[in-house]
Protein backbone atom coordinates (compact mmCIF):
# COMPACT_ATOMS: atom_id res chain seq x y z
CA UNK A 1 0.00 0.00 0.00
CA UNK A 2 1.33 3.44 -0.95
CA UNK A 3 1.72 5.55 2.25
CA UNK A 4 0.39 8.88 2.65
CA UNK A 5 3.06 11.20 4.54
CA UNK A 6 2.06 14.41 6.47
CA UNK A 7 5.26 16.02 5.79
CA UNK A 8 5.93 17.96 2.46
CA UNK A 9 8.08 16.67 0.00
CA UNK A 10 10.73 19.71 0.59
CA UNK A 11 13.18 17.22 2.37
CA UNK A 12 13.41 13.65 2.67
CA UNK A 13 14.87 11.62 5.11
CA UNK A 14 15.88 8.56 2.89
CA UNK A 15 16.60 5.14 4.62
CA UNK A 16 19.45 2.27 2.98
CA UNK A 17 19.79 0.07 6.25
CA UNK A 18 18.39 -2.81 3.80
CA UNK A 19 20.53 -2.48 0.93
CA UNK A 20 24.26 -0.77 2.51
CA UNK A 21 23.24 -1.65 5.86
CA UNK A 22 23.15 -4.94 5.00
CA UNK A 23 26.83 -5.13 3.69
CA UNK A 24 28.27 -4.43 7.33
CA UNK A 25 30.22 -7.45 7.95
CA UNK A 26 28.21 -9.82 10.43
CA UNK A 27 24.96 -9.22 9.18
CA UNK A 28 22.95 -11.70 7.18
CA UNK A 29 19.68 -10.50 6.51
CA UNK A 30 16.60 -12.95 5.92
CA UNK A 31 13.32 -11.99 4.04
CA UNK A 32 11.52 -11.98 7.00
CA UNK A 33 14.54 -9.68 8.62
CA UNK A 34 14.05 -7.67 6.18
CA UNK A 35 10.22 -7.21 6.61
CA UNK A 36 10.37 -6.80 10.55
CA UNK A 37 13.49 -4.06 9.89
CA UNK A 38 10.94 -2.31 6.93
CA UNK A 39 8.50 -2.16 9.33
CA UNK A 40 10.43 -0.52 12.69
CA UNK A 41 11.64 2.12 9.74
CA UNK A 42 7.97 3.01 8.80
CA UNK A 43 7.07 3.27 12.42
CA UNK A 44 10.01 5.97 12.48
CA UNK A 45 8.53 7.81 10.15
CA UNK A 46 11.34 7.86 7.53
CA UNK A 47 10.29 9.24 4.07
CA UNK A 48 12.05 6.21 2.11
CA UNK A 49 13.29 2.96 2.62
CA UNK A 50 15.26 1.35 0.32
CA UNK A 51 14.57 -2.64 -0.07
CA UNK A 52 17.38 -4.08 -1.94
CA UNK A 53 17.95 -4.67 -5.92
CA UNK A 54 14.98 -6.80 -7.42
CA UNK A 55 16.01 -9.08 -9.71
CA UNK A 56 19.83 -9.32 -9.07
CA UNK A 57 19.08 -11.83 -6.58
CA UNK A 58 16.06 -14.09 -5.48
CA UNK A 59 15.80 -13.17 -1.60
CA UNK A 60 15.15 -8.84 -2.34
CA UNK A 61 12.43 -10.08 -5.45
CA UNK A 62 10.93 -12.48 -2.76
CA UNK A 63 11.19 -9.18 -0.66
CA UNK A 64 9.58 -6.48 -2.52
CA UNK A 65 6.51 -9.25 -3.66
CA UNK A 66 5.62 -9.70 0.13
CA UNK A 67 6.36 -6.36 1.12
CA UNK A 68 3.54 -4.84 -1.50
CA UNK A 69 0.95 -7.92 0.37
CA UNK A 70 2.00 -7.97 4.41
CA UNK A 71 3.50 -4.27 5.23
CA UNK A 72 0.57 -1.59 4.97
CA UNK A 73 2.98 1.34 4.59
CA UNK A 74 1.90 4.04 6.99
CA UNK A 75 5.12 6.62 6.45
CA UNK A 76 7.36 5.33 4.34
CA UNK A 77 7.76 4.77 0.42
CA UNK A 78 9.43 1.49 -0.77
CA UNK A 79 12.44 1.78 -3.18
CA UNK A 80 13.64 -0.42 -5.60
CA UNK A 81 17.23 0.27 -6.15
CA UNK A 82 19.08 -0.89 -9.60
CA UNK A 83 21.97 0.45 -12.23
CA UNK A 84 21.46 2.88 -15.37
CA UNK A 85 21.19 0.48 -18.92
CA UNK A 86 23.98 -1.62 -19.78
CA UNK A 87 25.84 0.19 -22.80
CA UNK A 88 25.05 0.11 -26.45
CA UNK A 89 21.56 -1.01 -24.92
CA UNK A 90 18.40 0.77 -24.52
CA UNK A 91 16.84 1.20 -21.16
CA UNK A 92 13.63 -0.41 -23.15
CA UNK A 93 15.54 -3.72 -23.54
CA UNK A 94 17.52 -3.98 -20.17
CA UNK A 95 16.36 -6.82 -17.80
CA UNK A 96 17.52 -5.34 -14.89
CA UNK A 97 15.85 -2.18 -15.54
CA UNK A 98 12.54 -4.03 -16.36
CA UNK A 99 12.91 -6.07 -13.45
CA UNK A 100 12.97 -2.35 -10.84
CA UNK A 101 9.62 -1.61 -12.95
CA UNK A 102 8.28 -5.75 -12.05
CA UNK A 103 9.26 -5.17 -8.42
CA UNK A 104 6.10 -2.78 -8.28
CA UNK A 105 8.31 -0.01 -6.24
CA UNK A 106 6.81 3.87 -7.02
CA UNK A 107 10.12 5.04 -6.41
CA UNK A 108 13.81 3.73 -8.11
CA UNK A 109 16.98 4.60 -6.88
CA UNK A 110 19.56 4.22 -10.03
CA UNK A 111 23.37 3.91 -9.18
CA UNK A 112 25.12 5.54 -12.15
CA UNK A 113 29.23 6.18 -12.61
CA UNK A 114 30.26 10.16 -12.41
CA UNK A 115 33.68 9.44 -12.06
CA UNK A 116 35.26 9.19 -15.53
CA UNK A 117 38.37 6.50 -14.44
CA UNK A 118 35.46 4.49 -13.64
CA UNK A 119 33.41 4.98 -16.27
CA UNK A 120 36.32 3.74 -18.71
CA UNK A 121 37.71 1.35 -16.45
CA UNK A 122 34.81 -0.29 -15.01
CA UNK A 123 32.12 0.28 -17.79
CA UNK A 124 34.56 0.19 -20.25
CA UNK A 125 32.50 2.72 -22.09
CA UNK A 126 32.89 6.49 -23.50
CA UNK A 127 32.05 9.52 -21.30
CA UNK A 128 29.57 10.42 -23.67
CA UNK A 129 27.61 7.05 -23.49
CA UNK A 130 27.56 7.13 -20.22
CA UNK A 131 26.06 10.47 -19.90
CA UNK A 132 23.34 8.82 -22.64
CA UNK A 133 22.94 5.65 -20.14
CA UNK A 134 21.79 7.87 -17.33
CA UNK A 135 19.22 9.81 -19.34
CA UNK A 136 17.99 6.96 -21.34
CA UNK A 137 17.35 4.66 -17.97
CA UNK A 138 15.70 7.53 -15.92
CA UNK A 139 13.67 8.79 -18.92
CA UNK A 140 12.37 5.33 -19.46
CA UNK A 141 11.11 5.02 -15.69
CA UNK A 142 9.64 8.65 -15.51
CA UNK A 143 7.80 7.87 -18.72
CA UNK A 144 6.60 4.99 -16.92
CA UNK A 145 4.90 6.61 -13.85
CA UNK A 146 7.79 6.57 -11.63
CA UNK A 147 9.64 8.44 -8.93
CA UNK A 148 13.74 8.68 -10.04
CA UNK A 149 16.56 9.08 -7.61
CA UNK A 150 20.08 8.65 -8.86
CA UNK A 151 23.17 8.21 -6.78
CA UNK A 152 26.46 9.00 -8.58
CA UNK A 153 28.38 6.99 -6.87
CA UNK A 154 32.16 8.00 -6.17
CA UNK A 155 31.02 11.47 -7.11
CA UNK A 156 33.14 13.44 -5.06
CA UNK A 157 36.30 11.56 -6.32
CA UNK A 158 35.23 12.00 -9.74
CA UNK A 159 34.95 15.43 -8.73
CA UNK A 160 38.14 16.10 -7.60
CA UNK A 161 39.77 14.55 -10.89
CA UNK A 162 37.44 16.57 -13.59
CA UNK A 163 35.05 18.71 -11.80
CA UNK A 164 33.04 19.13 -15.43
CA UNK A 165 32.40 15.35 -16.24
CA UNK A 166 30.84 14.99 -12.81
CA UNK A 167 28.64 18.15 -12.95
CA UNK A 168 27.25 16.69 -16.34
CA UNK A 169 26.30 13.17 -14.84
CA UNK A 170 24.38 15.71 -12.61
CA UNK A 171 22.83 17.36 -15.52
CA UNK A 172 22.08 14.79 -17.51
CA UNK A 173 20.35 13.31 -14.44
CA UNK A 174 18.44 15.96 -13.57
CA UNK A 175 16.94 17.56 -17.16
CA UNK A 176 16.17 13.60 -18.26
CA UNK A 177 13.96 14.07 -15.03
CA UNK A 178 15.37 12.79 -11.96
CA UNK A 179 13.19 14.06 -9.08
CA UNK A 180 17.01 14.11 -6.84
CA UNK A 181 20.55 13.72 -7.85
CA UNK A 182 22.87 11.94 -4.66
CA UNK A 183 26.15 12.94 -4.57
CA UNK A 184 27.86 9.84 -3.10
CA UNK A 185 30.91 10.30 -0.81
CA UNK A 186 31.37 6.09 -1.60
CA UNK A 187 34.67 5.84 -0.29
CA UNK A 188 34.01 7.77 2.67
CA UNK A 189 37.53 10.00 2.53
CA UNK A 190 35.76 13.48 2.52
CA UNK A 191 36.03 15.79 5.34
CA UNK A 192 33.00 18.52 6.37
CA UNK A 193 34.26 21.28 5.35
CA UNK A 194 35.26 19.89 1.19
CA UNK A 195 31.57 18.52 1.13
CA UNK A 196 30.25 22.04 2.10
CA UNK A 197 32.20 23.55 -0.51
CA UNK A 198 31.08 21.10 -3.05
CA UNK A 199 27.75 20.27 -2.45
CA UNK A 200 27.49 24.28 -2.83
CA UNK A 201 29.58 24.58 -5.91
CA UNK A 202 27.76 21.84 -7.75
CA UNK A 203 24.26 23.53 -6.73
CA UNK A 204 24.95 26.57 -8.26
CA UNK A 205 26.41 25.68 -10.80
CA UNK A 206 23.20 22.83 -11.71
CA UNK A 207 20.46 23.87 -10.72
CA UNK A 208 19.39 20.07 -9.96
CA UNK A 209 18.02 19.11 -6.65
CA UNK A 210 20.67 17.64 -4.53
CA UNK A 211 21.18 15.00 -1.96
CA UNK A 212 23.94 13.46 -0.22
CA UNK A 213 24.96 9.70 0.70
CA UNK A 214 28.10 9.66 3.11
CA UNK A 215 30.10 6.68 4.03
CA UNK A 216 31.87 6.65 7.34
CA UNK A 217 35.67 5.65 7.07
CA UNK A 218 36.62 9.15 8.39
CA UNK A 219 34.35 9.43 11.00
CA UNK A 220 32.56 11.64 9.83
CA UNK A 221 29.75 10.59 7.58
CA UNK A 222 26.82 12.42 10.24
CA UNK A 223 28.92 15.60 10.28
CA UNK A 224 29.76 15.57 6.70
CA UNK A 225 25.55 14.53 5.83
CA UNK A 226 25.44 17.67 8.06
CA UNK A 227 27.54 19.88 5.80
CA UNK A 228 25.77 18.90 2.76
CA UNK A 229 22.40 20.28 4.02
CA UNK A 230 24.62 23.44 5.57
CA UNK A 231 25.58 23.44 1.86
CA UNK A 232 21.79 22.99 0.13
CA UNK A 233 21.15 19.18 -0.23
CA UNK A 234 17.35 18.48 0.52
CA UNK A 235 17.96 14.43 0.82
CA UNK A 236 19.94 12.82 3.09
CA UNK A 237 21.03 8.76 2.69
CA UNK A 238 21.58 6.76 6.05
CA UNK A 239 21.05 3.37 7.53
CA UNK A 240 20.17 2.80 10.74
CA UNK A 241 23.08 2.48 13.60
CA UNK A 242 24.99 3.22 11.06
CA UNK A 243 25.45 0.00 9.42
CA UNK A 244 26.91 -0.67 6.38
CA UNK A 245 30.27 -1.81 4.65
CA UNK A 246 33.72 -1.29 6.03
CA UNK A 247 33.01 1.24 8.92
CA UNK A 248 29.79 1.72 8.22
CA UNK A 249 26.74 4.72 6.98
CA UNK A 250 25.76 7.95 8.47
CA UNK A 251 23.50 6.71 11.28
CA UNK A 252 19.84 7.65 10.82
CA UNK A 253 19.14 8.42 14.17
CA UNK A 254 21.50 11.02 14.98
CA UNK A 255 21.49 12.81 11.54
CA UNK A 256 17.78 13.06 12.10
CA UNK A 257 17.94 14.08 15.97
CA UNK A 258 20.09 16.96 14.71
CA UNK A 259 17.55 17.89 12.21
CA UNK A 260 15.06 17.99 13.98
CA UNK A 261 16.83 19.76 17.14
CA UNK A 262 19.54 21.32 16.17
CA UNK A 263 18.10 22.53 12.86
CA UNK A 264 14.16 22.92 13.86
CA UNK A 265 13.42 20.99 10.70
CA UNK A 266 10.01 19.13 10.56
CA UNK A 267 11.41 15.77 9.18
CA UNK A 268 9.50 13.03 10.75
CA UNK A 269 6.02 12.81 11.61
CA UNK A 270 4.99 13.91 14.95
CA UNK A 271 5.63 12.19 18.19
CA UNK A 272 7.53 9.92 16.13
CA UNK A 273 11.18 11.73 17.57
CA UNK A 274 10.49 10.10 20.78
CA UNK A 275 10.53 6.20 19.13
CA UNK A 276 14.06 6.76 18.20
CA UNK A 277 16.06 4.99 21.17
CA UNK A 278 13.20 2.13 20.73
CA UNK A 279 13.51 1.61 16.86
CA UNK A 280 17.40 2.05 17.44
CA UNK A 281 17.41 -1.07 19.86
CA UNK A 282 14.24 -2.96 17.93
CA UNK A 283 16.70 -3.12 14.88
CA UNK A 284 19.84 -3.89 16.67
CA UNK A 285 17.85 -7.39 17.78
CA UNK A 286 16.59 -8.03 14.45
CA UNK A 287 20.31 -7.68 13.28
CA UNK A 288 21.29 -9.74 16.30
CA UNK A 289 23.97 -6.99 17.03
CA UNK A 290 24.29 -5.82 20.60
CA UNK A 291 23.51 -1.79 20.45
CA UNK A 292 26.10 0.83 21.41
CA UNK A 293 25.75 1.74 24.41
CA UNK A 294 27.67 4.74 23.66
CA UNK A 295 26.22 5.63 20.63
CA UNK A 296 24.93 9.51 20.34
CA UNK A 297 21.24 9.90 21.42
CA UNK A 298 20.11 6.23 21.80
CA UNK A 299 22.80 4.58 23.99
CA UNK A 300 22.26 3.57 27.18
CA UNK A 301 25.40 5.75 28.07
CA UNK A 302 24.16 8.74 26.13
CA UNK A 303 22.90 10.85 29.32
CA UNK A 304 24.90 9.06 31.84
CA UNK A 305 26.84 10.63 34.22
CA UNK A 306 29.75 9.40 36.41
CA UNK A 307 31.73 12.37 38.02
CA UNK A 308 30.65 14.09 41.19
CA UNK A 309 30.93 17.29 40.08
CA UNK A 310 28.67 16.62 36.81
CA UNK A 311 26.31 15.54 39.80
CA UNK A 312 26.00 18.54 41.00
CA UNK A 313 25.50 20.52 38.52
CA UNK A 314 22.89 18.03 37.16
CA UNK A 315 21.30 18.28 40.95
CA UNK A 316 20.54 22.41 40.09
CA UNK A 317 19.91 22.07 36.50
CA UNK A 318 20.13 18.65 34.04
CA UNK A 319 20.67 21.10 31.13
CA UNK A 320 23.77 22.00 32.63
CA UNK A 321 25.40 18.86 31.10
CA UNK A 322 23.28 17.33 28.82
CA UNK A 323 22.42 18.92 25.22
CA UNK A 324 18.93 17.98 25.08
CA UNK A 325 16.28 16.39 27.27
CA UNK A 326 16.55 12.65 27.42
CA UNK A 327 12.70 11.98 26.90
CA UNK A 328 13.05 13.51 23.40
CA UNK A 329 14.25 10.88 21.42
CA UNK A 330 13.02 8.59 24.20
CA UNK A 331 16.10 7.98 26.09
CA UNK A 332 16.65 8.51 30.00
CA UNK A 333 19.38 10.43 31.87
CA UNK A 334 20.77 7.81 34.18
CA UNK A 335 23.21 8.51 37.36
CA UNK A 336 26.39 6.18 37.67
CA UNK A 337 27.64 5.58 41.00
CA UNK A 338 31.18 4.66 41.12
CA UNK A 339 34.66 6.07 43.69
CA UNK A 340 33.79 9.26 41.65
CA UNK A 341 30.23 9.69 43.43
CA UNK A 342 29.89 12.67 45.93
CA UNK A 343 26.49 13.50 47.87
CA UNK A 344 24.55 14.87 44.42
CA UNK A 345 25.69 11.86 42.78
CA UNK A 346 23.95 9.44 45.65
CA UNK A 347 20.99 12.06 46.11
CA UNK A 348 20.18 11.80 42.42
CA UNK A 349 20.76 8.12 42.20
CA UNK A 350 18.28 7.27 45.15
CA UNK A 351 15.88 9.70 43.83
CA UNK A 352 15.97 7.63 40.59
CA UNK A 353 15.50 4.31 42.38
CA UNK A 354 12.85 5.83 44.37
CA UNK A 355 14.51 5.98 48.03
CA UNK A 356 13.98 9.06 49.27
CA UNK A 357 17.42 10.20 51.24
CA UNK A 358 15.12 12.77 53.39
CA UNK A 359 18.47 15.31 52.97
CA UNK A 360 20.25 13.12 55.46
CA UNK A 361 23.68 14.43 55.14
CA UNK A 362 25.17 11.56 57.84
CA UNK A 363 23.45 9.22 55.71
CA UNK A 364 24.64 10.41 52.30
CA UNK A 365 28.08 10.34 53.61
CA UNK A 366 27.97 6.87 54.95
CA UNK A 367 26.91 5.51 51.34
CA UNK A 368 29.58 7.69 49.85
CA UNK A 369 32.67 6.24 51.81
CA UNK A 370 30.69 2.97 51.61
CA UNK A 371 30.87 3.03 47.80
CA UNK A 372 34.73 4.03 47.56
CA UNK A 373 35.78 1.33 49.94
CA UNK A 374 33.40 -1.15 48.07
CA UNK A 375 35.11 0.04 44.85
CA UNK A 376 38.59 -0.36 46.23
CA UNK A 377 38.24 -3.55 46.60
CA UNK A 378 37.43 -4.25 43.28
CA UNK A 379 33.42 -4.39 43.36
CA UNK A 380 31.55 -1.74 40.42
CA UNK A 381 28.27 -0.03 41.03
CA UNK A 382 28.10 1.92 37.79
CA UNK A 383 27.43 -1.38 35.73
CA UNK A 384 25.72 -3.10 38.68
CA UNK A 385 22.58 -0.86 40.16
CA UNK A 386 20.85 -3.56 41.04
CA UNK A 387 23.93 -4.53 43.91
CA UNK A 388 24.05 -0.84 44.74
CA UNK A 389 20.46 -0.43 45.17
CA UNK A 390 20.79 -3.24 47.98
CA UNK A 391 24.02 -1.66 49.42
CA UNK A 392 22.02 1.46 50.02
CA UNK A 393 18.63 0.21 51.35
CA UNK A 394 21.11 -1.45 53.63
CA UNK A 395 22.15 2.00 54.66
CA UNK A 396 19.03 3.19 55.06
CA UNK A 397 16.91 0.78 57.29
CA UNK A 398 20.05 0.17 58.72
CA UNK A 399 20.68 -3.37 57.88
CA UNK A 400 20.62 -6.01 54.78
CA UNK A 401 17.77 -7.17 53.19
CA UNK A 402 17.40 -10.64 53.47
CA UNK A 403 15.16 -13.24 52.28
CA UNK A 404 17.25 -16.46 53.59
CA UNK A 405 20.74 -17.03 55.07
CA UNK A 406 23.45 -18.75 53.96
CA UNK A 407 24.96 -21.32 56.33
CA UNK A 408 27.17 -22.73 53.83
CA UNK A 409 27.80 -23.58 49.93
CA UNK A 410 30.19 -25.81 48.30
CA UNK A 411 30.49 -26.90 44.34
CA UNK A 412 32.60 -29.56 43.19
CA UNK A 413 33.83 -29.64 39.66
CA UNK A 414 35.17 -33.68 39.19
CA UNK A 415 37.17 -35.25 35.85
CA UNK A 416 36.26 -38.58 35.50
CA UNK A 417 38.98 -41.12 33.51
CA UNK A 418 37.30 -41.41 30.36
CA UNK A 419 37.09 -37.40 29.83
CA UNK A 420 33.79 -36.54 30.89
CA UNK A 421 33.44 -33.95 33.63
CA UNK A 422 30.59 -33.62 36.65
CA UNK A 423 29.61 -30.43 38.37
CA UNK A 424 27.68 -30.56 41.54
CA UNK A 425 26.89 -27.95 43.92
CA UNK A 426 25.36 -28.30 47.79
CA UNK A 427 23.74 -25.02 49.70
CA UNK A 428 22.61 -25.16 53.37
CA UNK A 429 20.00 -22.40 54.01
CA UNK A 430 17.66 -20.32 56.28
CA UNK A 431 14.89 -19.50 55.25
CA UNK A 432 11.03 -18.22 57.24
CA UNK A 433 12.36 -20.33 59.96
CA UNK A 434 13.57 -23.52 58.35
CA UNK A 435 16.71 -25.17 57.42
CA UNK A 436 17.09 -26.18 54.24
CA UNK A 437 19.79 -28.22 52.29
CA UNK A 438 19.87 -28.80 48.42
CA UNK A 439 21.98 -29.81 46.08
CA UNK A 440 22.06 -30.46 41.98
CA UNK A 441 24.12 -30.94 39.24
CA UNK A 442 24.68 -28.44 36.20
CA UNK A 443 27.32 -27.87 33.19
CA UNK A 444 29.85 -25.66 35.17
CA UNK A 445 30.39 -24.93 39.18
CA UNK A 446 28.08 -21.59 38.79
CA UNK A 447 25.14 -22.94 36.72
CA UNK A 448 25.24 -25.89 39.66
CA UNK A 449 25.22 -23.38 42.11
CA UNK A 450 22.14 -21.15 40.76
CA UNK A 451 20.47 -24.83 40.38
CA UNK A 452 20.86 -25.49 44.03
CA UNK A 453 19.54 -21.93 45.05
CA UNK A 454 16.64 -22.56 43.14
CA UNK A 455 15.70 -26.07 44.47
CA UNK A 456 15.83 -24.63 47.80
CA UNK A 457 13.68 -21.17 47.65
CA UNK A 458 11.53 -22.04 44.85
CA UNK A 459 8.87 -23.76 46.96
CA UNK A 460 9.41 -21.02 49.83
CA UNK A 461 9.51 -18.44 46.83
CA UNK A 462 7.74 -19.16 43.78
CA UNK A 463 8.88 -15.74 42.07
CA UNK A 464 11.84 -17.29 41.93
CA UNK A 465 11.09 -19.42 39.04
CA UNK A 466 10.56 -16.51 36.60
CA UNK A 467 14.16 -15.32 36.80
CA UNK A 468 16.58 -16.21 34.67
CA UNK A 469 20.25 -15.51 34.32
CA UNK A 470 21.05 -13.69 30.51
CA UNK A 471 24.95 -12.74 30.97
CA UNK A 472 27.49 -12.98 33.01
CA UNK A 473 31.35 -11.65 32.75
CA UNK A 474 34.48 -12.18 34.29
CA UNK A 475 37.22 -10.19 35.09
CA UNK A 476 40.70 -10.81 36.44
CA UNK A 477 41.10 -7.48 38.81
CA UNK A 478 44.74 -5.47 38.70
CA UNK A 479 46.72 -5.89 41.44
CA UNK A 480 47.81 -9.46 42.21
CA UNK A 481 48.89 -12.12 39.01
CA UNK A 482 47.86 -16.01 38.62
CA UNK A 483 45.82 -17.60 40.43
CA UNK A 484 46.06 -15.16 43.11
CA UNK A 485 44.20 -12.52 41.24
CA UNK A 486 40.85 -10.94 42.33
CA UNK A 487 37.92 -11.96 40.65
CA UNK A 488 35.22 -9.35 39.28
CA UNK A 489 32.04 -11.47 38.23
CA UNK A 490 28.71 -9.39 36.83
CA UNK A 491 25.62 -11.16 36.08
CA UNK A 492 22.38 -9.89 34.37
CA UNK A 493 18.95 -11.33 35.87
CA UNK A 494 15.96 -11.26 34.06
CA UNK A 495 11.88 -11.61 35.74
CA UNK A 496 10.62 -10.83 31.43
CA UNK A 497 9.66 -7.78 32.50
CA UNK A 498 12.90 -5.64 33.63
CA UNK A 499 16.85 -6.54 33.45
CA UNK A 500 19.06 -5.85 36.33
CA UNK A 501 22.88 -6.59 37.19
CA UNK A 502 24.49 -7.56 40.39
CA UNK A 503 28.31 -7.44 41.30
CA UNK A 504 30.60 -10.14 43.29
CA UNK A 505 34.20 -9.83 44.45
CA UNK A 506 36.28 -12.36 46.01
CA UNK A 507 39.53 -14.64 45.52
CA UNK A 508 37.96 -16.88 43.72
CA UNK A 509 35.41 -16.91 40.77
CA UNK A 510 33.20 -19.22 42.69
CA UNK A 511 33.10 -16.99 45.68
CA UNK A 512 32.29 -14.01 43.80
CA UNK A 513 29.76 -16.02 41.49
CA UNK A 514 27.97 -16.80 44.72
CA UNK A 515 27.65 -13.22 45.55
CA UNK A 516 26.09 -11.70 42.21
CA UNK A 517 23.92 -14.66 42.60
CA UNK A 518 22.99 -13.88 46.37
CA UNK A 519 22.65 -10.25 45.12
CA UNK A 520 20.51 -11.06 42.14
CA UNK A 521 17.89 -13.80 43.73
CA UNK A 522 17.06 -10.92 46.96
CA UNK A 523 16.67 -8.45 44.42
CA UNK A 524 14.47 -10.17 42.33
CA UNK A 525 12.31 -10.94 44.83
CA UNK A 526 12.50 -7.40 46.27
CA UNK A 527 10.88 -6.31 42.54
CA UNK A 528 8.33 -8.91 43.05
CA UNK A 529 7.65 -7.39 46.27
CA UNK A 530 7.74 -10.00 48.48
CA UNK A 531 8.14 -8.96 51.87
CA UNK A 532 11.82 -9.62 53.96
CA UNK A 533 11.51 -12.76 55.90
CA UNK A 534 14.28 -11.47 58.21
Amino acid sequence: MTATSELDDSFHVFDTTLRDGAQREGINLTVADKLAIARHLDDFGVGFIEGGWPGANPRDTEFFARARQEIDFQHAQLVAFGATRRAGATAAEDHQVRALLESGAEVITLVAKSHDRHVELALRTTLDENLAMVADTVSFLKARGRRVFVDCEHFFDGYRASPEYAKAVVRAASEAGADVVILCDTNGGMLPAQIQAVVATVLADTGARLGIHAQDDTGCAVANTLAAVDAGATHVQCTANGYGERVGNANLFPVVAALELKYGKKVLPEGRLRETTRISHAIAEVVNLTPSTHQPYVGVSAFAHKAGLHASAIKVDPDLYQHIDPGLVGNTMRMLVSDMAGRASIELKGKELGIDLGGDRELVGRVVERVKERELAGYTYEAADASFELLLRAEVEGRPLKYFGVESWRAITEDRPDGSHANEATVKLWAKGERIVATAEGNGPVNALDRALRVALEKLYPELAKLDLVDYKVRILEGVHGTQSTTRVLISTTDGTGEWSTVGVAENVIAASWQALEDAYTYGLLRAGVEPAE
